[in-house]
């Protein structure tokens, strides 16, 4: 390498360091010198005189300086700067001219026009001919994306290629076709055979969506799959909230009748006028118990259906209370009847479901009857006792000194 090769190198290596934006991944000083790197394969293929080939070394080395001024026209940029490196070191007029006519070559538009702007222009493009073409390729997308210059998807971006390589670009030196074509060939190749997975992958996709959709809007069944499925579902979740509350009256209360029969009858004798008040808190306490009890306690149907109901599909095939004392055969010969006409299944399950709200409705109005009789009975005992102690001239002392006994 010579001396103003060498000082060249240097001169981009540490203009690129300090001016160009972290933002060129793909244009910066790697570039540079694998441009470098593809014209001397050129250059040792080929009969260039030793002054064409330092023309041509240089400019590979200084043909995108001028990014560190701008994007658009930095190729005349990039002559700027070379020129005035190149007079700065001396380097006499003719190779300086020479260096200025390959760096407007490397413009990516026109013919080049002869061999030393041919041999830089595909040295600038040489990684199309080469194995790594697909990583430097996204490194240019890259560049385009953080600069905010086009934003590219990476099907997009592949299309881009392969209209580049199929009608925009060409080798033109003997060295690059000879060389670097057969790749480029294969890196198109691969292109295409990428794209044409992608469409097929993607009619498919298209063909299923279609497909999904026409099926959806001819067929509701997944619509009324849901509706009966959420409406049973919501169903029974009331009805073990119902449970739930019938549990908690029955628990409350069996408390307080215990508490009474534990603490209060024992002082009937000594102080008969708890005994109205107390007999109006276990009677309304009893009465919500056994209320309770009502609105919780199944009933159980006969268990058995005929042939001819399921014939006529008059019997819910879904409810216990309609098969529990049928023989498993018979069972699983109406199940089949059933599957086999959908118009049953869903009347059963309609009629499971209508039955469901007719059990909840009997069991909320047992619950609200019961919690009115528990609390409008909490109410009246407790005005009843306070009524008993005001007859009775009962005093607070007293009142306390019988739950101190009672104690």
């Amino acid at each position: 390498m010579s001396d103003i090769i060498k000082a060249a190198n240097s001169f981009i290596q540490q203009l690129f360091k300090e001016e160009l934006p972290s933002s060129f991944v793909y244009h910066n000083y790697t570039h540079s010198k694998r441009v470098y790197k593809s014209i001397n394969e050129i250059i040792e293929h080929s009969q260039f005189s030793v002054k064409d080939a330092t023309i041509l070394r240089l400019a590979a080395l200084l043909h995108d300086t001028g990014y560190i001024k701008t994007r658009e026209g930095h190729e005349e940029e990039s002559v700027k700067i070379a020129r005035e490196f190149l007079t700065e070191k001396e380097v006499e007029k003719e190779v300086i001219e020479g260096v200025e006519k390959c760096i407007m070559a490397t413009k990516f538009k026109g013919t080049p026009e002869g061999p030393l702007e041919e041999a830089i222009r595909d040295a600038d493009a040489s990684h199309f001919g080469k194995d790594y073409f697909k990583e430097a390729s996204e490194f240019l997308r890259q560049e385009y994306i953080s600069q905010n210059i086009e934003h590219f998807t990476p099907r997009e971006w592949r299309d881009e290629n392969i209209k580049l390589l199929t009608e925009k670009h060409k080798f033109y030196s003997e060295y690059a076709l000879q060389e670097w074509q057969k790749q480029k060939e294969k890196n198109l190749a691969d292109l295409l055979k990428d794209r044409k997975k992608d469409n097929k992958k993607l009619k498919k996709e298209e063909v299923k969506a279609k497909l999904k959709a026409k099926y959806k809007d001819m067929s509701p069944e997944r619509g009324i799959q849901t509706f009966y499925r959420v409406a049973l579902r919501n169903h029974i979740k009331l009805s073990d909230i119902a449970d739930t509350k019938a549990n908690i009256l029955l628990s409350v209360n069996a408390i307080i009748i215990s508490l009474i029969l534990a603490n209060l009858f024992s002082k009937f004798d000594t102080n008969p006028f708890i005994v109205w008040p107390t007999t109006i808190f276990v009677i309304s306490s009893a009465t919500t118990m056994i209320l309770a009890v009502i609105a919780t306690r199944p009933n159980v149907t006969r268990g058995e259906f005929t042939k001819e109901d399921v014939a006529n599909k008059s019997v819910n095939l879904t409810f216990f209370g309609n098969f529990h004392r049928m023989k498993l055969s018979e069972y699983e010969w109406a199940i089949e009847e059933l599957l086999k006409d959908r118009d049953y299944v869903y009347s059963s399950l309609t009629k499971d479901l209508y039955f469901l709200g007719v059990v909840l409705d009997r069991k909320y109005r047992i619950l609200r009857l019961t919690y009115t009789i528990f609390v409008i009975g909490t109410i009246v005992s407790i005005i009843a006792f306070g009524v008993s102690f005001g007859l009775a001239d009962v005093g607070v002392d007293d009142v306390s000194n019988m739950v101190d006994t009672t104690q």
